[in-house]
């Protein structure tokens, strides 16, 4: 029996539920029904890169796809050597709400830490 490949980006039972609700809710608006979220990077901030989330409504054929807790993420191919390693986990206390990552390969974040650099 082969060993399950690890995927590019695990996700806590916290971040899947809270990705459901998310999707439930834009349904629940009327809109089209996405099939998944997809997490990208974008330029932003003092550090450089911030990590950016989105409904998919329709993949793209370059999207790496991981399916863990329920919940369909896809992964930008142009942010998949940037997040490999990564956990992605949705914290919600008295301070902040938010998803939180956990990339190894981050080197260093800006003091407001909305972005990242690696």
């Amino acid at each position: 029996m082969m060993p399950q490949k690890k995927p590019i980006v695990e996700m806590t039972p916290a971040a899947a539920n809270r990705i459901k609700g998310l999707l439930q809710r834009t349904q629940d608006q009327g809109k089209k029904e996405a099939v998944g979220m997809r997490i990208k990077l974008k330029t932003r901030g003092c550090s450089g890169l911030a990590y950016d989330l989105e409904c998919v409504y329709e993949p793209l054929e370059t999207d790496e796809k991981i399916q863990v807790h329920g919940v369909t993420l896809y992964v930008d191919s142009h942010a998949l050597i940037f997040l490999a390693g990564t956990q992605m986990d949705y914290e919600d206390n008295l301070l902040k709400s938010g998803f939180v990552f956990k990339n190894p390969k981050e080197k260093g974040r800006c003091g407001c830490g909305e972005s990242f650099h690696v």
